[in-house]
């Protein structure tokens, strides 16, 4: 089957979290583009379908519990026997590299040539594309096109909905958005950062806006950030759904948040984006900025900048470690981040302020932020 073929049906796999969804975007708008007349389905875990709200280039979002049973696992595939001219694998994992072995005659997948298991995976693949260190996320994914014939700019499309506004009235017009809380503790900024960072925007004349998701941890990690600050935030945590948090954040004059698929949804909206980065490598899953990278991002500097994107890090010598923190567990602290100043992720700030905003319509995006 050649992409040239009449309605052939896709499916891109990405059984991962909110960020690998929101990045693949860019293979899935590939695709539309290469394949006008395609049917293109994504499968996703049912806790990450938000982000793709309203994705113009898709036909059906299905998902799948995050820990399915057996028989749920069966209740899926029976009807996705074979169904798909060409399933895509984002992952190099077993699971979707075994779903994209059900759903396709023909399979594209990612696999790792580190690991002993990838034998099966080049058998099971009709083709496949070797991951390789350093390659940012975006790039990767876009090797999957190429593999199925297609070469397009990277295009990252936001989330949106015709019908959806902000569920609170913004009644100001300059405002810094401002996002705490990543998945892991060991990607967390301090709390006196956070503070002194909203300080000093709301002497720059900027109203703060907080946002955050609804689970009772994260509220109460944020309170223990915002209650009894000396400045005054208006909390919109919990309370807004993707399609209202990408008309937020793409109204902003800048957005600060920690290393997150938060941060990366920032990005994608065009709006100023000051991205906090600890143990992890921004030159493979750093944010992407509107017009893509014309240079990669550095594995480790005081901060680099890219389009409307900054990334902040502290550049011990040790960084990136790509581990889970010092003490390499999920609640674990990680030094970059606890000796990062505000004064340093201010210079990044006061930078994005002073430069002149990205301009969606002059990069030509897959869809408006608003209306």
């Amino acid at each position: 089957m050649k992409p040239s073929d009449s309605m052939p049906r896709l499916l891109v796999i990405v059984t991962r979290r909110l960020g690998d969804v929101l990045l693949a975007t860019p293979l899935i708008h590939a695709l539309r583009e290469g394949v006008p007349g395609a049917a293109i389905d994504a499968l996703v875990f049912e806790d990450t379908k938000g982000v793709l709200a309203g994705n113009p280039d898709l036909e059906r979002v299905i998902t799948l519990p995050r820990n399915p049973s057996a028989l749920q696992v069966l209740t899926l595939l029976a009807p996705m026997l074979r169904k798909y001219d060409c399933a895509f694998s984002t992952q190099t994992g077993d699971r979707p590299t075994f779903l994209a072995f059900v759903a396709g005659r023909r399979r594209i997948g990612l696999v790792d040539p580190r690991t002993e298991g990838g034998w099966w995976k080049r058998r099971v693949l009709t083709d496949y594309v070797l991951t390789e260190f350093g390659r940012h996320r975006v790039v990767e994914l876009l090797c999957l096109a190429e593999r199925f014939g297609i070469t397009a700019e990277p295009r990252m499309v936001c989330p949106s909905s015709a019908s959806s506004s902000i569920v609170t009235d913004i009644p100001f017009s300059r405002y810094a958005v401002l996002h705490a809380n990543p998945m892991f503790r060991y990607r967390r900024w301090t709390n006196d950062g956070w503070r002194s960072l909203a300080r000093e925007l709301a002497e720059r004349g900027l109203e703060i806006v907080v946002t955050g998701g609804p689970d009772p941890a994260e509220r109460a990690y944020l309170d223990s950030i915002w209650q009894g600050a000396p400045t005054s935030v208006r909390r919109l945590d919990g309370r807004l759904d993707w399609p209202q948090l990408a008309r937020l954040i793409g109204a902003a004059q800048v957005y600060v948040g920690v290393d997150t698929s938060m941060s990366h949804l920032a990005a994608a909206t065009g709006s100023p984006t000051i991205a906090i980065y600890g143990p992890e490598n921004p030159c493979m899953m750093g944010p992407w900025p509107v017009g893509g990278l014309a240079e990669p991002w550095a594995p480790a500097s005081a901060i680099q900048h890219r389009g409307n994107v900054w990334v902040v890090q502290n550049p011990l010598p040790c960084l990136p470690c790509q581990r889970m923190g010092c003490d390499h567990h999920l609640e674990s602290r990680s030094r970059c981040l606890d000796e990062l100043t505000a004064r340093q992720v201010l210079a990044a700030v006061d930078e994005a302020l002073s430069s002149e905003r990205i301009s969606l319509a002059d990069s030509k995006p897959t869809r408006p932020i608003s209306s």
